[in-house]
């Protein structure tokens, strides 16, 4: 599974002209199953963003996580939108290819399956809909943008 992470102030995610989904200072993920990605990967990912230390401490240095937004268990807001153009491979030519990604109804399954997972982990948890057209605002936070990515086990 893939994600870019961005750190943000505040973000929010339009469907037809309505919120779908908005967070305060926290984090905007965008995820995309690739193929061959199952519940682990997802469970990795998941994992690896709520630990992730992007957040300063009163040092200002990044030690806390969207868990301790303020080092007294303050946690921030998660926006969780899919993307699968981020398996895009753009090595053959100026259009890229999606074939990494994972099917349709099996990258929709991940993408349901992180969330559901997401909110009985975290306390502030919101989305975008899979497969919709989406419109991303988001007021990015230093800025801090992070890629993630789990292979497959049967791809490592």
């Amino acid at each position: 599974m893939i994600s870019i992470l961005q750190r943000v102030k505040q973000a929010r995610v339009e469907i037809d002209g309505q919120v779908a989904g908005s967070i305060g200072p926290g984090l905007l993920a965008l995820v995309c199953a690739e193929r061959g990605d199952t519940e682990a990967e997802a469970d990795k990912l998941l994992a690896k963003m709520l630990k992730l230390r992007i957040f300063a401490d009163d040092a200002g240095k990044m030690n806390r996580s969207v868990q301790d937004l303020d080092g007294q268990g303050a946690c921030g807001g998660l926006l969780i939108v899919s993307q699968f153009t981020l398996a895009a491979d753009t090595g053959g030519g100026n259009r890229p290819s999606f074939t990494r990604a994972a099917p349709p109804a099996e990258g929709e399954r991940l993408y349901d399956y992180i969330v559901q997972r997401a909110r009985a982990l975290h306390p502030e948890v919101a989305t975008g809909r899979f497969g919709a057209d989406m419109q991303v605002h988001l007021l990015n936070d230093g800025p801090v943008t992070i890629p993630l990515s789990i292979a497959p086990a049967t791809a490592a």
